[in-house]
């Protein structure tokens, strides 16, 4: 099984630990943007009008900063960096060992500044917006998803199962096609979009707690102990499942 993540906006400045090496992380066909991508995010804070170029909110002065210290600042493994509500809900630190391994095996961080992570990957604090146009790099999400495909294609077999839990914006870098996309399936939240990130997480906590299920009714069946759920068929080939959760009070 192969479940998709957004990262989180909140991010927790490791205070120690070894500086990035990007030849240590995931998918290392991703090595060569990633040093194009980090280099000119690192450069591009220290200039003023930073926040413009980068899409970030000019308050944002302290992440800013973080920025222009990527290749030297201190990481941690990315379940660690990542403090938003999804990640809250996970809670992988207070899984067992078994959950645990699941949880680095299956889940695939797609990220603005790495392209795509491991839980278990080291990386330091960021702020990079998805959506931003680098100089002499282009549009990161395109560029992402020409290499985030040929990264990921390989990684999943056609009929494995691929659970989304990514939000609209980074769900463009890589979509399933062809036999992989008739097991792809789009976890949603309904009536409660201030809720969805925390039911994700609650969603990927108990997914990794257990054997991984094998379709897309065998992952409603999955959840239904401790969510209300709604599987629905895509409408074309080519699209996702939809599976509305919500979670059991």
């Amino acid at each position: 099984m192969l479940i998709l993540l957004p990262p989180s906006e909140g991010k927790v400045p490791p205070r120690r630990g070894r500086s990035l090496d990007l030849s240590s992380l995931s998918f290392p066909q991703l090595t060569p943007l990633r040093e194009s991508v980090v280099e000119t995010v690192a450069r591009l804070s220290a200039e003023p009008g930073a926040a413009g170029l980068l899409d970030v909110n000019p308050n944002l002065v302290d992440d800013l900063v973080r920025n222009t210290r990527l290749l030297s600042a201190p990481t941690a493994t990315a379940s660690h960096v990542y403090s938003g509500v999804l990640y809250q809900a996970l809670d992988l630190d207070s899984l067992d060992a078994a959950s645990k391994r699941r949880a680095n095996r299956w889940v695939v961080v797609v990220s603005a500044l790495f392209g795509a992570l491991r839980l278990s990957d080291r990386i330091p604090a960021y702020r990079v917006n998805i959506c931003s146009t680098l100089p002499g790099v282009g549009h990161l999400s395109s560029e992402w998803r020409r290499e985030v495909t040929a990264a990921l294609e390989p990684s999943v077999k056609p009929r494995e199962l691929v659970v989304d839990c990514r939000s609209s914006t980074y769900a463009g870098v890589w979509r399933p096609t062809g036999e992989r996309a008739e097991r792809w399936v789009h976890v949603t939240v309904p009536g409660a979009s201030h809720m969805a990130k925390h039911t994700r997480g609650l969603v990927v906590r108990r997914l990794v707690q257990a054997e991984a299920p094998r379709t897309p009714q065998g992952l409603a069946e999955a959840l239904s102990a401790a969510f209300d759920v709604e599987l629905t068929a895509p409408m074309r080939s080519g699209r996702p499942w939809q599976l509305a959760t919500t979670p059991r009070a």
